[in-house]
C-alpha cells in the first residue's frame, strides 16, 4: 500500500469537507484571476470623460493620405488680431517682427542695395527659395530679384485676413521653390458692409525731417449665400529720412565716435594730391599750366581732416530711409453653384509702388577709351577728364 493511500485511510475527507475544499479552491483562484484582470485594465478616474473630441484643423501642406504616424507639418497662423498685435501695419514690419522669417533678405527700408522690394526668406536660405502664395495659389517673380523672389509689397496688406507659414521643406509636393518652406497669404473675400481706415505718423516733432507716413484704405463687400462681391482700394505714402538727419549717421567719419573715415577719396575738385583751397568752389580756367603752381589748389595733406575739402562726405546726400508710396485697387467675385460642389471665382488686382533710394553722385568712371594696344587707358589713372577741367 502506498503512502498517500495510508494516509487517506488515517485522515479521510468526508463529502462535506471536499465540497468546502473545492469551493473554497474554486473561490480562491477566481480572487486571483479578477485580481489580475483590475490590474491590466484600470476603472477610469470618476468624472473622466471617455471620450476626447478634437476639432479639425486644415493648414497649408499637402492633401495626400499618409499613414497615421505621419505627423501634420509645422505651420505657424496668423490671423488680423495677431498681426495686430505684433505691431505691423506694412509687409517690412512683418517679416522684421515674425520669428520664423530669418536671414539676409531685402526690404523697402534699405537705401543703398535696395529697390523697394520685401522679401520673405524662411530659415536664413535665399528668399528663392521660399515660395509665396496667394489664396494658395502661385504669384509671379519679379524678374530682376535673384531670379525667382517674390514682392510681398504687391500684396494689399490691409486685405489679409490670415496667413499661413509653413516653416519645413515643402519641395517634394511643391517643387524647388519651395525647399526653405511656404508662406501662404489668404484675402478677405467675405465681407459686408464698409470700412474706412486712415493713419498718419511721424518722427517726434519733426525734428529729423518731415518723414510722414500716411495710409488711407477703403473695403466694401456685399453678397448672399451663394455670391460675395469685394472692392478694395489703399494709398499709402511714407516720406524719405535722410542720414544727415540724424547726429549718428550725419557723418561718414566716424572717427568721432573711436570709428574709421568711410568718406569717399573721389569728390570734384581733387586733382592728382592736390584739393581746391578751402572756401573756393570753383578753380579758375587756365590759372596755371600745373595743378602744382595753381594758386587754387593746396596739397591735400595740409587740410584738417574734419574738412569736406580733404573728403566726400556722401552721407549728407543719401537717404537712411527711402521714400515710398503705393496704390493698391483690387475686387473679387465669388458665386456658388450646385450646393457648393462648383463655384465661379475671378479676382483682379492693380498696383502701382514708387521708391525712390537717394545715392550719393557718382565719381569719375573708368576710362571707356583705351590706346592702340586695346588695354591701356589714355589717362594714366584710368578716368575720363571733361574739357572743361582747368587742367
Amino acid at each position: 500500500m502506498s503512502r498517500y493511500q495510508q494516509l487517506m485511510r488515517r485522515n479521510p475527507i468526508r463529502p462535506p469537507e471536499l465540497r468546502r475544499f473545492i469551493f473554497g479552491a474554486f473561490a480562491g483562484s477566481s480572487v486571483l484571476f479578477a485580481s489580475f484582470i483590475s490590474a491590466q485594465n484600470p476603472s477610469p478616474a470618476p468624472g473622466a470623460p471617455t471620450e476626447a473630441e478634437v476639432e479639425r484643423v486644415i493648414v497649408t501642406g499637402s492633401n495626400i493620405p499618409t499613414a497615421e504616424e505621419v505627423g501634420p507639418n509645422p505651420v505657424d497662423t496668423y490671423r488680423t488680431e495677431d498681426i495686430q498685435k505684433l505691431g505691423a501695419h506694412t509687409a517690412t514690419e512683418l517679416v522684421q517682427r515674425l520669428p520664423a522669417i530669418t536671414g539676409a533678405a531685402v526690404n523697402e527700408n534699405i537705401g543703398n542695395g535696395g529697390d523697394g522690394r520685401t522679401e520673405v526668406n524662411l530659415r536664413g536660405l535665399f528668399p528663392k527659395e521660399t515660395l509665396v502664395l496667394l489664396d494658395g495659389r502661385r504669384v509671379a517673380p519679379v524678374g530682376f530679384a535673384m531670379g525667382a523672389s517674390v514682392d510681398i509689397n504687391l500684396i494689399p496688406f490691409a486685405l489679409i485676413d490670415h496667413i499661413d507659414i509653413l516653416k519645413d521643406g515643402a519641395s517634394a509636393i511643391y517643387g524647388s521653390d519651395a525647399i526653405g518652406g511656404v508662406v501662404n497669404f489668404f484675402l478677405k473675400h467675405r465681407f459686408r458692409g464698409l470700412e474706412l481706415d486712415a493713419s498718419y505718423g511721424n518722427t517726434n516733432l519733426g525734428a529729423s525731417n518731415d518723414a510722414a507716413e500716411r495710409d488711407y484704405y477703403l473695403l466694401a463687400g456685399t453678397g448672399d449665400d451663394k455670391t460675395d462681391i469685394i472692392v478694395f482700394a489703399e494709398y499709402y505714402d511714407r516720406a524719405a529720412l535722410f542720414s544727415r538727419d540724424r547726429d549718428l549717421s550725419s557723418n561718414a567719419d566716424f572717427t568721432r565716435f573711436g570709428g574709421t573715415d568711410t568718406r569717399s577719396g573721389n569728390f570734384a575738385g581733387r586733382v592728382d594730391g592736390f584739393v581746391l583751397r578751402p572756401g573756393l568752389l570753383t578753380p579758375t580756367p587756365h590759372s596755371a599750366t600745373d595743378v602744382t603752381t595753381s594758386p587754387d589748389y593746396v596739397p591735400r595733406n595740409t587740410i584738417d581732416r574734419a574738412s569736406n575739402n580733404f573728403a566726400f562726405n556722401f552721407a549728407a546726400l543719401t537717404s537712411a530711409i527711402p521714400e515710398a508710396d503705393r496704390e493698391y485697387y483690387y475686387g473679387s467675385l465669388t458665386h456658388d453653384i450646385c450646393d457648393k460642389y462648383l463655384d465661379v471665382f475671378a479676382d483682379f488686382k492693380i498696383v502701382r509702388t514708387f521708391f525712390d533710394s537717394v545715392l550719393a553722385p557718382v565719381p569719375f568712371a573708368p576710362d571707356p577709351f583705351k590706346r592702340a594696344d586695346g588695354s591701356t587707358p589714355v589717362s594714366p589713372q584710368g578716368i575720363s577728364v571733361p574739357l572743361s577741367n582747368p587742367f
